[in-house]
């Protein structure tokens, strides 16, 4: 709980600084003096006034947002002196881009990360594939245990991040199919045709390669008993961690994966595995605990028996791969990565507006704050992945048309300059009203999904 929160805050902090320091250096380069620059809300916990541009640096107490304060006419009384310095009587355009300056910092940023991550080298997983479920799309379409996958649609594939990222595209799109090629071991390449058709709009945070039954594929041999939760099936059936499973019902299984797939598959029946532990082989007998899971809108049973499963060290490495680039193709291609991020975002916000993608997949403040913790708690590369989307998402938000927010105000200059002169104070009043409503709906919709998240586990 306190990594999540601290990693939460630390989240929200650099964010808010990156997104402000757009407007602050914006307003600077154009002639607008800074009144304060503050990182959070409420009662200031700390202040240092700048001798030289006069800028009050804030931290504040309510560590959720920030802002910038410039001087305006509309907010207090402005010396003549000062008045060529004020906000609002600047020229539409120099407004314009100190409000387009915000969003702008937190797309730089997420280019800024990824450019890092593609030139230390990415550790991801080969996308070769396990044996499809039986019935499952994929095996439908006629793919089989070993199949490389090389491309997806018109896009290659080199990793297992980039298959997902690729058929969640995909998955937007108004095909219900999409074209996959896949590469046996006699190196001859296969179109197949995946159909997108059951996999469950409603909750894009499932994994959608396991509802299509593309599973990562995992060399023959035991799996590891790890961690065990006391008091669950497991624990109680008399499992240690260290112990490798090395059969099923006396059937082999296919790693980690395989000993998962079968215990998901039989929640409430017993199942009998055969297990190494040291130099001694033995029988143990488990029934796997039911709980609840939905799949495509259905709730149907899932098996757990509260242990971690992983694969005995080395079973993975012929599936590792490292994705590094130049520093020029880094930049490149985080700044493709970036801005297809966000019109991929966009696209999603779209379509829950139309209808065909549910409001389900909004989250707010607390999945933000669980994501938080999880990445941080993989390590320093999970968390710089998930602060680039953050940023990202940020930015999106702000550009949206909503007056409060960043894209509200430039919608308000972009009538300006069509004009020739500012929407009245009436208009701007009535925008402000609508904007609130609107941002309060969407918070509204936001904290109950991460809330019936949370209970329903």
């Amino acid at each position: 709980m306190m990594q999540t929160l601290l990693a939460f805050i630390l989240t929200l902090a650099i964010l808010v600084v990156v997104h402000e320091l757009g407007h602050y250096l914006a307003a600077r380069a154009l002639g607008v003096r800074v009144l304060r620059f503050s990182v959070g809300f409420g009662r200031p916990l700390y202040v240092h006034r700048s001798r030289r541009s006069g800028t009050e640096w804030v931290l504040a107490g309510i560590p959720l947002g920030g802002y910038v304060k410039m001087l305006d006419e509309r907010e207090g009384p402005v010396a003549v002196a000062e008045r060529p310095h004020a906000f609002n009587v600047q020229p539409v355009w120099k407004r314009f881009v100190i409000v387009l300056a915000g969003p702008i910092s937190n797309l730089l940023l997420a280019v800024l990360a990824y450019s890092v991550l593609n030139t230390l080298g990415v550790p991801d997983l080969r996308p070769m594939i396990a044996t499809p479920p039986a019935h499952s799309a994929a095996a439908d379409a006629g793919f089989a245990r070993g199949d490389l996958i090389r491309r997806v649609a018109d896009q290659d594939v080199a990793s297992w991040s980039q298959l997902r990222w690729q058929l969640l595209r995909a998955l937007l799109s108004s095909a219900d199919t999409v074209a996959v090629v896949a590469e046996r071991d006699s190196g001859q390449r296969h179109v197949r045709s995946l159909s997108l058709a059951r996999v469950d709009r409603d909750n894009l945070e499932r994994d959608l390669l396991d509802q299509l039954g593309l599973q990562l594929f995992r060399p023959p041999g035991p799996a590891l008993i790890g961690r065990i939760v006391p008091g669950q099936p497991a624990d109680r059936a008399g499992l240690r961690t260290g112990d490798q499973v090395r059969s099923v019902d006396g059937q082999a299984i296919e790693g980690a994966a395989g000993l998962v797939a079968i215990i998901r598959a039989h929640a409430g029946t017993p199942i009998r595995l055969e297990i190494e532990r040291g130099t001694e082989l033995m029988q143990i007998d488990v029934t796997p605990e039911a709980t609840g899971s939905s799949t495509a809108g259905r709730a149907t049973p899932v098996g757990r028996i509260g242990a971690e499963v992983r694969d005995v060290a080395g079973a993975r490495d012929m599936l590792r791969v490292t994705l590094s680039y130049g520093p020029l193709e880094a930049i490149v291609g985080a700044t493709r990565q970036t801005f297809e991020t966000a019109a991929f975002s966009i696209q999603v916000l779209g379509r829950m507006v139309t209808g065909s993608v549910s409001w389900k997949n909004l989250s707010g403040p607390v999945a933000i704050a669980d994501y938080a913790g999880q990445s941080v708690g993989l390590g320093a590369q999970s968390f710089v992945r998930f602060l680039a989307l953050l940023s990202i998402s940020l930015a999106v938000l702000n550009l949206l048309p909503i007056p409060l927010l960043d894209g509200g105000h430039l919608m308000y200059y972009l009538i300006e300059m069509v004009r020739g002169r500012p929407l009245s104070d009436w208009a701007m009043e009535v925008g402000q009203r609508i904007g609130f409503v609107l941002l309060g709906l969407l918070m509204v919709f936001a904290l109950f999904n991460d809330l019936n998240r949370l209970l329903s586990g």
